[in-house]
């Protein structure tokens, strides 16, 4: 903890580089990921502040819309998509994610209900993928085409997709090569970026 504390210490040393910060942000992209901690969207895009909006959940996961009941990835959603208009939505599942993991695995996530009933949002099951791939790539693969699907339900969402001026994109990062690659709806694979 102490090298973090440090560098916030040093961080807030240059006021100079963040004062235009304070004006406000215009965001071109929401950039879904998975909270997981070696997963990083600044460093992965070179983002600098301001540029990304960001939402992590455990496995990437955009729940179901429901209308009259809030969440915050819902609340994100809406606010990146209708105040700050975003262009562009990222969902970026990864290699080895241990929520797509346990899925695919079966896990007893019964010592962690939370996480347990979060994950029932996955959308379905990522059975198709063998159980053996510590990297779960197909299953993360078909997970972050899930979660772009169930983002077109999102109101907000599907009107500005309408309108075509929103894009859905679909990431898979690899952590072990740092390597980047897109579905492609014309080939329905995903290639390097």
């Amino acid at each position: 903890m102490q090298p973090l504390i440090d560098n916030a210490r040093m961080f807030g040393q240059r006021p100079e580089e963040f004062a235009r910060l304070a004006e406000g942000q215009s965001p071109d992209v929401l950039f879904i990921t998975c909270s997981d901690s070696r997963v990083v969207p600044a460093l992965i895009t070179g983002a600098r502040p301001g540029e990304l909006f960001e939402l992590r959940t455990a496995g990437n996961i955009v729940p179901p819309y429901a209308p009259g009941r809030p969440s915050a990835e819902a609340a994100t959603v809406e606010y990146a998509v209708g105040v700050l208009g975003v262009t562009d939505i990222v969902v970026c599942g990864h290699s080895h994610c241990g929520a797509i993991g346990a899925l695919v695995r079966g896990d007893d996530l019964d010592a962690v209900p939370a996480v347990r009933d979060w994950l029932a949002h996955a959308a379905d099951e990522p059975a198709s993928a063998a159980a053996a791939d510590p990297a779960c790539a197909e299953a993360v693969q078909h997970h972050v085409l899930a979660q772009l699907l169930r983002l077109r339900s999102y109101p907000c969402v599907g009107q500005r997709l309408a309108s075509g001026r929103l894009r859905l994109r679909g990431w898979y990062y690899e952590v072990h090569t740092g390597a980047v690659r897109e579905h492609l709806a014309g080939t329905d694979s995903f290639e390097a970026l």
